[in-house]
């Protein structure tokens, strides 16, 4: 009978400090790919090849926060327009390598330019040296540059379309529209 109390009293300890694990603490994390979706521009998670994470650590919780991006680009813009977690030490960055290896710490990948990317900043993220490759900051100062000629993912499309919507259009433009959809 002693025994197999113990027995039980093992099965629920061992029961408890697995139920406690939880997610790791720091590293990149599991994609549910397909599914999970661009923590900055909401598209889903699909190329095994050019996706981003970034995981922080929120000074007033226990654990970390994983977020998880479509292109290195999204990782690095998301990370410019937060830059408490841009600025701390312990927020890593993680990238997965365009040959299907894993995943690399971003900061130490080397960029290559020219691949076709989920938002078209088109860098892959290899282990090895390449001539032309880019280095973490140079790899960041062409996604900026990318953005500001281009605004890939419209954020400033946007907010003129609201703004748009929020104008009044001259009366000139009302008529021509009725008259134009009375055309069709």
């Amino acid at each position: 009978m002693a025994r197999l109390f113990f027995l039980c009293l093992l099965l629920l300890l061992i029961g408890q400090l697995t139920g406690c694990s939880g997610p790791p603490n720091s590293g990149p994390g599991e994609v549910i790919w397909d599914r999970s979706a661009c923590e900055r521009c909401r598209m889903v998670l699909s190329d095994h090849r050019h996706a981003a994470q970034i995981r922080v650590f929120p000074a007033d919780k226990k654990r970390s926060r994983l977020l998880q991006f479509d292109d290195i680009g999204c990782a690095v813009i998301w990370l410019e327009d937060n830059p408490s977690w841009k600025d701390d030490p312990k927020t890593e960055i993680w990238v997965a390598d365009r040959e299907g290896q894993g995943w690399l710490d971003a900061r130490k990948a080397i960029y290559v330019k020219g691949d076709v990317t989920p938002m078209e900043y088109g860098l892959g993220a290899q282990v090895s040296a390449v001539a032309g490759g880019l280095d973490f900051p140079q790899a960041k100062a062409h996604i900026i540059e990318v953005e500001k000629r281009f605004n890939l993912h419209g954020v400033d499309l946007l907010k003129r379309l609201e703004e748009r919507q929020k104008t009044p259009v001259p009366e000139s433009e009302q008529a021509h529209k009725h008259t134009a959809g009375e055309s069709q």
